[in-house]
């Protein structure tokens, strides 16, 4: 009996660990996506929770936006995920890649400037890799049908994917493109690199 109440809070804690950590998580998808300045403090407040509490789950300010960032990436995965685009021509594919890419970056951007600047460009590219793998296939699957060209490395093209689509996020976000346009321009530039 004593062995086994020695035990309860352990996994009573772990549960109280999970659900701070998805806290944070949210907290801090919804205020750097508002505020790519949020501060620490800001997040652990819309957290419900103390800066000791924080700084205890993420020890910097770049360790709590490199997993904001990864939480954020895997909820965008999730929802990219559609069987269609292994299966449809890779033109239209692509399209609708796009398109729904655009749709969670464009959601996401400001989030995604806030790790741009915290992480760098090489770490950002290292949390989308399992979405550029999709990218990958779908450019190969081109190439294979005849559809995309395959004068340019297959590594650049998906490389140039990622840099168009986060550089449409920085000219929105500077007010450069317009926002209701940025959905078309990324099509067609995407379209026209693939298909030379």
């Amino acid at each position: 009996m004593v062995e086994t109440a020695a035990r309860e809070p352990v996994p009573h804690r772990r549960a109280d660990a999970r659900r701070e950590i998805a806290a944070i998580l949210e907290a801090g998808v919804r205020l750097l996506g508002e505020d790519p300045g949020a501060t620490m403090a800001d997040i652990a407040a819309a957290a419900g929770l103390s800066r000791v509490t924080l700084y205890g789950c993420f020890p910097s300010r770049e360790a709590l936006i490199d997993a904001v960032l990864d939480h954020a990436v895997d909820v965008a995965d999730s929802a990219l995920r559609d069987e269609s685009f292994e299966t449809d021509p890779a033109p239209e594919a692509i399209t609708r890649l796009l398109r729904s890419s655009w749709r969670v970056l464009d959601r996401h951007r400001r989030l995604f400037l806030a790790a741009d600047r915290a992480l760098g460009g090489e770490r950002m590219r290292e949390h989308h890799d399992r979405p550029l793998r999709r990218v990958r296939r779908l450019i190969e699957r081109g190439r294979e049908a005849g559809d995309f060209r395959t004068d340019l490395p297959l590594p650049w093209l998906v490389t140039t994917f990622f840099a168009i689509l986060s550089s449409a996020a920085q000219e929105v976000e500077a007010g450069r493109l317009k926002d209701d346009e940025a959905e078309t321009v990324l099509v067609q530039t995407v379209r026209s690199l693939l298909t030379g």
